[in-house]
């Protein structure tokens, strides 16, 4: 487990995105990921809920600000070939 989530397991109840429209974080268009990473940018827990979405895969969505697809660019440039 990253360092971040482990340091500070309850993350979530202070993400700016708890009770929001889940919604928002799945974008279909470039404006709606634009939108995602604003709110995901003024977030005190960014950080962690990126390490969360790398450590468990999440594959789809908008987690600490990055899209599935840099999430996977990430893990590559941390572990090679993921």
């Amino acid at each position: 487990m990253s360092a971040a989530v482990t340091v500070f397991p309850q993350w979530r109840e202070h993400a700016r995105c708890r009770g929001a429209d889940a919604a928002i974080f799945y974008p279909t268009t470039e404006d709606e990921i634009r939108k995602a990473r604003a709110f995901c940018a003024t977030c005190p827990v960014r950080e962690c809920c990126l390490e969360h979405a790398l450590l468990h895969r999440e594959r789809d969505g908008i987690w600490g600000g990055m899209t599935g697809r840099e999430r996977r660019r990430v893990l590559r440039q941390r572990y090679g070939g993921v």
